[in-house]
């Protein structure tokens, strides 16, 4: 069983920036795409970015330029660098992993283990 726990989330003014953290137990992540996706109320869970094992990345168009994903197989962790935040990105945030090694999926329904969330509010 994979288990993973994001830290980090929090309150934070427009323009500010926060880093969330994802840490992974139960295997190495080394092999595997990682995803973090972003759910605000009434709406539908979405991704924001994903990082393959051989680290390459995707962003959705909202972040790029602000978000950074990045991870560290050594400490199986996956981060996720928000810089330039805007009160759009609040949202509870949750990071994933695909059950299979292979490209990142883009879709909620190709990640099979997925953190609790963290919460991260962007005032105006």
């Amino acid at each position: 069983q994979v288990l993973l726990v994001e830290s980090g989330g929090g309150l934070v003014q427009a323009g500010g920036s926060l880093r969330l953290s994802c840490e992974a137990s139960g295997r190495t992540i080394s092999r595997y795409a990682m995803g973090w996706f972003r759910q605000a109320p009434g709406k539908e869970r979405e991704i924001v970015a994903a990082i393959s094992g051989s680290l390459s990345t995707y962003y959705a168009n909202s972040v790029k330029g602000r978000f950074t994903i990045s991870r560290d197989n050594v400490k199986n962790t996956v981060w996720l660098q928000m810089n330039s935040l805007k009160p759009d990105d609040t949202a509870v945030y949750y990071c994933a992993a695909p059950k299979l090694g292979g490209v990142y999926p883009l879709t909620t329904n190709g990640y099979d283990y997925w953190g609790q969330g963290t919460q991260v509010t962007v005032s105006s």
